[in-house]
């Protein structure tokens, strides 16, 4: 048995069966972008708060801060950006915190959700992870690119602390201030004025000054890049893109270890410049005790 087909009719058929194959091949191709288009960060925000350069400053905490993305107080300073997968951090100068001049958006580590009031000890140790990039930053009127804080370790007095020293907060000094500086990142750390203190007189601010800044000697400018923060009895180690590290560990360090801490990550804009800003973007941050 034959099977009779006229030449119109197949030609018809292997159109028909092209032109499956391109819309076949289109939503694939329409498929593959979605998924690849729409990104979001690394970053479960179920132990930190935010702090915001407007209000008082305002704050939010967990568990609102779980629904930023949707949150219209934190959208202009803490959101989603989906091409890149990274969550950013914009700031300009504005409100700042009562031990502070300059603004932030930045997150302050929560052990306990909701709550400042439990953090760790150096002796404990702490590991902070992150990729981040600084994508923009405003220029001064002699075209020098200010400065940011994109992690720390700040120090906490506990209430008997405090109290000891007759304070009016739990505010002690930070020991790590990592900082994004024209395109470098530079480590400032303190210090002891007199490392033979006596333990009431370490409690205070003033015991403690800055030690001499390190700054990596790999440019890292607006592109992305990985930095580590670990913290251990005596010793604060900071790794830039998995090669290089920066390590602090002697007396300073030691005494240091009278009190508690918290990590803080963002962007901490070191300006009172009318009209500058900077945004940061974090790509994953992760924290482990």
């Amino acid at each position: 048995m034959f099977n009779c087909q006229s030449s119109s009719e197949t030609d018809l058929e292997n159109e028909q069966d092209e032109g499956n194959k391109v819309e076949d091949a289109t939503n694939d191709t329409e498929s593959e972008n979605e998924e690849t288009t729409y990104l979001l960060p690394d970053i479960d925000l179920g132990h930190w708060k935010v702090t915001l350069p407007v209000g008082r400053p305002d704050e939010v905490e967990p568990p609102e801060i779980l629904d930023y993305a949707t949150n219209e107080a934190l959208l202009p300073y803490m959101y989603n950006d989906s091409t890149d997968g990274s969550l950013v951090f914009y700031t300009f100068p504005g409100s700042s915190t009562p031990n502070s001049s300059y603004s932030r958006t930045e997150l302050r580590e929560q052990m306990e959700p909701g709550s400042n009031n439990t953090n760790w000890t150096f002796a404990q140790g702490g590991r902070m992870t992150g990729t981040l990039s600084v994508p923009f930053i405003s220029e001064d009127e002699n075209g020098n690119k200010y400065r940011t804080i994109i992690m720390q370790i700040h120090g906490r007095l506990t209430n008997e602390q405090r109290d000891l020293i007759a304070e009016d907060d739990n505010n002690a000094p930070p020991i790590l201030k990592v900082y994004w500086n024209d395109g470098q990142v530079r480590v400032h750390t303190k210090k002891l004025r007199d490392p033979g203190v006596s333990y009431e007189e370490i409690l205070h601010t003033s015991a403690w000054e800055d030690d001499e800044p390190y700054s990596f000697p790999e440019a890292v400018g607006t592109e992305k890049f990985s930095l580590e923060v670990i913290a251990s009895e005596g010793r604060i180690e900071v790794v830039l893109n998995n090669t290089d590290s920066f390590i602090k560990e002697d007396i300073h360090l030691e005494r240091w270890g009278v009190f508690e801490n918290y990590f803080k990550a963002g962007n901490y804009l070191i300006s009172k410049d009318e009209g500058t800003s900077a945004m940061v973007k974090y790509y994953d941050l992760r924290v482990e005790h």
